[in-house]
């Protein structure tokens, strides 16, 4: 026997600021690092801007070819797993978590988690292809399975497959409501007055920016006072700043760009809009819902995300004055009480994710 923690291999894709990578990170800041620590196994071309807090932590990072160079790819994480005689690896790779958890089968680790947090979405053809050859191959080479809903789960594993469900946990603390804070960035961004929508994501496909801003757009008609900031970057940036001059709403659009304390900007906000083309289970969802933040998403959302009664669902079908309609209706209410009996203190569940890892090895 050892004190050494159990190092226990994340696999990763992009390292950036994404969904997943805010999900592994909160684990990991509140396990008991004394008994777990996390190695991060990441693809060449991440910008990688947790390492700093992730080194200090006592976490390890490996740079790995991308899995479109697959022989290079297996042969660089399989002589990780080997020089590290990992126990667990916990892919979060979701479909593509094939390639990983093969390496990690061909290097003898004994315990291959996959967790997946996604699911296919409409429009995004060449991905959705990927993921729907690949699915049927998701379970050969993981001896766990987990996922960070029910939905995600079923969708990947299938309905009659035993998998774990993680929360999606934060710290509430952080997200909790504060007046102080509203007050200082509305005034900081020159929003005292307004009435504020906000998003926060890559500006990508799934996001469905496009429609954000027409709704937008259709909300100022009704609501002269209403401004929009959008948090995040990504490939259509620039095509969603040109609607956005064609509509001449310059002046009511803030893009803000990536914000590592994006937390902070819910306080500034009065609604929360996530028109998606498809999520897994968004974990701004959760944390607007910390911040006692109304959210208006669209049916594709998984209703998982309704933790509270702050969160109203519109299909994307709809007209858009009806999605003006009911963001116009829309009130902010505490629900904190509610946050914790649902299960999302990450405190409370970092523990259970310790215990689950724990009892993998007995």
């Amino acid at each position: 026997m050892t004190n050494e923690p159990i190092r226990i291999a994340q696999m990763m894709t992009d390292m950036n600021f994404g969904g997943v990578e805010m999900v592994v990170m909160n684990y990991y800041r509140n396990i008991d690092r004394t008994k777990v620590q996390f190695d991060f196994i990441v693809l060449e071309g991440s910008t990688i801007p947790q390492r700093e807090e992730i080194e200090a932590l006592g976490g390890r990072i490996y740079i790995v070819p991308r899995y479109t160079h697959l022989i290079q790819y297996e042969k660089a994480i399989q002589k990780i797993f080997k020089e590290n005689d990992y126990k667990i690896v916990h892919s979060h790779m979701n479909t593509l978590g094939i390639f990983s958890l093969y390496g990690a089968k061909k290097a003898g680790v004994p315990v291959r988690i996959l967790h997946n947090h996604s699911t296919a979405g409409k429009g995004e053809t060449k991905k959705n292809i990927i993921k729907y050859i690949l699915r049927p191959f998701a379970k050969i080479y993981p001896t766990h399975l987990c996922a960070c809903s029910k939905y995600a789960g079923e969708w990947v594993y299938g309905k009659n497959t035993e998998f774990k469900v993680f929360n999606n946990a934060i710290d509430l603390d952080k997200f909790k409501y504060n007046e102080v804070v509203r007050n200082e960035l509305r005034k900081e961004l020159d929003i005292e007055k307004k009435f504020v929508i906000g998003h926060i994501g890559r500006f990508c496909y799934q996001k469905n920016h496009k429609f954000l801003v027409n709704i937008f757009n259709e909300v100022t008609k009704i609501n002269e006072n209403a401004v929009l900031i959008l948090i995040g970057e990504g490939e259509l940036e620039e095509e969603v700043k040109e609607q956005v001059k064609q509509l001449n709403l310059q002046r009511k659009v803030l893009f803000l760009g990536k914000k590592a304390d994006a937390y902070r900007y819910y306080q500034a906000m009065d609604l929360l809009l996530l028109p998606s083309r498809y999520e897994g289970l968004p974990v701004v969802g959760i944390e607007a819902q910390a911040a006692s933040l109304p959210i208006i998403c669209s049916t594709e959302v998984t209703k998982e995300t309704k933790i509270t009664n702050l969160v109203e669902f519109l299909d994307l079908k709809a007209p858009i004055n009806e999605w003006a309609e009911k963001v116009k209706s829309i009130s902010r209410k505490d629900v904190s009480e509610e946050i914790k009996k649902a299960s999302y203190d990450i405190k409370t569940e970092g523990e259970k994710l310790l215990h689950y890892y724990e009892g993998l090895l007995k």
